[in-house]
């Protein structure tokens, strides 16, 4: 099986690299400056077991590599804002001996949130979800950093929307011979929404750093109850804390490697970078949306939601939002929702006009 990462960034380049240094063939999809460093240089792997140069095929689309194989596996592992704009452009390439990737590959979305599989359903026929949990960073263009040992992340993977066969089973394989655990589970979701509400606190790192604050940790646990009474209300399952950390245990743990900040997460990196763009829409989004089609109140996801994306458009530095201001706009964002429902303002209402 060949592997074609697109998104070569923190978790593409991490997931690739490891691919490539366990034997496997791989394919490196990437934009601007990352593509031109990777084409240069290689892709250099920061890990605990040393750095590793990797100079892998790179190509910034389907174009640079015209017919696919009817071995190879699309993953996916760009931002969901940038997700359907992959697709479009994937889903069409031909495959040899007949046929679309859309219509013969496997897709495997190694991404946060839960949006890019139901995106990818609309095209391809074999989607594959993956709940990643790997500490990655893009350090700048054609390096990347995975500080985890002795695993570099564990990968759970399942057919979308439920199910495992012979193909993702072959995959997982393969990561396990790449640093990864990679479990094969027919409920691939419930773990997706279980690592989607450790995410929500991303945005509060990213707006105000200081992750370690006992006021950024209390309005952390704040957003983590809303977001659990909004699954509640929707009727969607998800591991528990407990049942997440028992598979964790100590397998990876993240360590200091020489030119590389352990990260402030995913969030942080776009800020940092100037993107102009954030995954916030497909994390903190995800709650406000659920919560609006069911009728719970979310004010502090969209409050997180909206100060994200300003940062983001505005290009603000991250961690540049003092804590103690941020939890001030958290508690009028409540106490204003409050308020509403006192008054008989905007209440669900269950009827149709």
């Amino acid at each position: 099986m060949r592997y074609i990462i697109i998104g070569a960034g923190a978790v593409g380049g991490a997931i690739g690299g490891r691919l490539a240094g366990a034997g496997h063939e791989v394919v490196l999809v990437a934009r601007g400056a990352q593509y031109e460093a990777l084409r240069a240089h290689g892709l250099r792997l920061v890990t605990p077991d040393g750095t590793h140069t990797h100079r892998l095929p790179t190509v910034d689309g389907p174009a640079g590599l015209g017919e696919l194989r009817a071995d190879d596996v699309l993953v996916l592992a760009v931002k969901t804002q940038d997700s359907e704009a992959a697709l479009a452009a994937w889903g069409p390439v031909p495959v040899e001996g007949g046929g679309t990737a859309a219509e013969r590959l496997p897709l495997l979305c190694a991404q946060n949130g839960v949006e890019s599989q139901r995106l990818a359903l609309r095209r391809f026929r074999r989607v594959y979800g993956v709940c990643v949990w790997l500490p990655a960073a893009y350090e700048e263009p054609g390096i990347v950093s995975a500080p985890g040992a002795p695993l570099t992340g564990i990968l759970f993977l399942g057919r979308h929307p439920h199910g495992t066969d012979d193909t993702v089973r072959r995959i997982g394989a393969d990561l396990e011979k790449a640093e990864f655990e990679a479990p094969v589970v027919p409920d691939v979701a419930r773990w997706q929404y279980a690592k989607l509400l450790t995410n929500l606190g991303n945005a509060i790192r990213a707006l105000s750093g200081a992750a370690d604050s006992e006021e950024s940790e209390r309005l952390r646990q704040r957003v983590y109850a809303e977001g659990e009474s909004v699954l509640a209300a929707a009727g969607i399952p998800y591991t528990s804390a407990a049942e997440a950390k028992a598979k964790r245990g100590d397998k990876i743990t993240l360590l200091p490697l020489p030119g590389a900040e352990l990260g402030g997460g995913s969030t942080w990196q776009s800020l940092s970078r100037g993107t102009g763009t954030i995954e916030t829409d497909y994390l903190n989004g995800e709650i406000v949306l659920l919560g609006r089609l069911h009728g719970v109140p979310t004010p502090l996801n969209e409050l997180l939601q909206r100060l994200a994306n300003t940062f983001a458009r505005e290009r603000r530095p991250a961690g540049s939002l003092p804590s103690a201001e941020l939890v001030r706009l958290a508690d009028e964002a409540v106490a204003s929702v409050q308020v509403s429902w006192a008054g008989g303002g905007e209440t669900p209402d269950s009827t149709c006009p």
